[in-house]
């Protein structure tokens, strides 16, 4: 009966340890299912697989984007950290020129003017519609300001044919005015002449302006005299001569007020100061040749070629420009021409009476002469 119990007893230990290993391995059987699971559903997948049960391709992981290319524009200004700083770029048909940085609120500096066989350029517009229609009133050179968009401005170039510019037949005057007076009247003396009443000067400028007068730089003076650009008649230079305290006073306040691009001729043993504003240009009247040489006349007739490149070289120095000379007393010879190649300046302007035209002598050019007592009308009979 003993034995009888005891083997029951065994019986029933052993059924529930099997049962106890039959949920046990149950239970790792479920666990491990689970992992397999979560460990698909988190497993890339390439982009070649698909779906056991539907086939359809499965997601791919999304690709790092490509950035876009900067344009020359955007690459010209990431070299600079100057607020002001814009990238001028140029369109138009033939045209191929890098960007150039430009500052805004400052005049245009070095615009590039092409040159092409059988066609004459005509200037930088704002749009194509300007460039085509050549609207004089819009075109952009180194009289105007610098302003942009997003620091950045396109500037489409306009032509014209050879005939086209040969039958515009431009005479292009260069004004010549040198001192100034508050006095209606005038001044006394013999130098009379040359004080123009600055009432008059205010006048004659504010027709310039009114009347949308192109205003030139002597860069592109010298292309037009080459016949490779073209310039509307209805253009003008404005200079001064000796840089006098009257013209710094009185005149040069005016043509800043009035955003017009002006030149002055400055004697640089005389005055070496900065320019009195953005729109005055400051050009040689020599260093110290503005003086008698040993037959009266002026030192510029009376010295050898090499005497009058070195006092052109030191008045550049100081200016920072060359360019262009006036010769004082609009004294000159073939010996001043020379000396005027030495030193590297293009263009020599003289006092002699005329328009500046397609072929006109680089080294000769001739002015309007502005005295006292000229109103606007009479500026008006000279210029048009």
């Amino acid at each position: 009966m003993t034995t009888t119990r005891a083997a029951r007893r065994r019986r029933a230990s052993r059924r529930v340890r099997a049962r106890r290993t039959l949920v046990a391995t149950v239970a790792v059987a479920l666990i491990a299912g689970a992992v397999a699971v979560f460990a698909l559903t988190r497993a890339p997948v390439a982009p070649s697989e698909t779906s056991a049960a539907s086939g359809a391709p499965t997601s791919s992981p999304t690709p790092t984007p490509t950035p876009t290319p900067l344009s020359p524009a955007q690459r010209l200004l990431s070299t600079t950290t100057d607020p002001n700083a814009c990238a001028v770029s140029f369109a138009g048909d033939g045209i191929a020129l890098d960007p150039q940085v430009q500052t805004q609120g400052v005049r245009y500096e070095a615009l590039p003017i092409p040159r092409a066989d059988g066609r004459v350029f005509a200037g930088w517009y704002p749009t194509t519609a300007d460039a085509s229609a050549l609207t004089a009133s819009t075109r952009v050179n180194g009289a105007d300001l610098v302003t942009c968009t997003d620091r950045e401005r396109v500037l489409h170039a306009g032509w014209v044919t050879p005939q086209a510019n040969t039958a515009e037949d431009a005479g292009i005057p260069i004004l010549m005015y040198h001192q100034f007076t508050r006095k209606p009247e005038g001044e006394d003396g013999w130098l009379r002449g040359n004080y123009a009443y600055v009432g008059d000067f205010d006048a004659q400028m504010a027709y310039i302006k009114d009347a949308d007068f192109y205003l030139p730089t002597w860069d592109e003076l010298s292309a037009f005299i080459d016949g490779a650009l073209f310039l509307p008649r209805h253009s003008v230079i404005i200079t001064d001569d000796d840089a006098d305290s009257s013209w710094l006073e009185l005149a040069a306040p005016i043509v800043d007020g009035k955003n017009l691009l002006t030149t002055s001729f400055v004697i640089t043993s005389f005055r070496t100061e900065p320019t009195p504003n953005t729109f005055v240009l400051q050009r040689s009247h020599t260093h110290d040749m503005h003086r008698a040489g040993a037959d009266g006349k002026g030192r510029m007739v009376n010295e050898d070629a090499d005497t009058i490149a070195a006092d052109l070289e030191q008045s550049a120095q100081i200016l920072g420009a060359k360019e262009v000379v006036a010769y004082p007393f609009g004294h000159y010879n073939d010996t001043t021409k020379e000396g005027v190649r030495r030193a590297g300046f293009e263009l020599g302007r003289t006092i002699e009476p005329g328009y500046v035209r397609i072929g006109t002598d680089k080294l000769a050019l001739p002015v309007v002469r502005i005295n006292y007592g000229m109103t606007v009308d009479d500026l008006k009979a000279k210029i048009g």
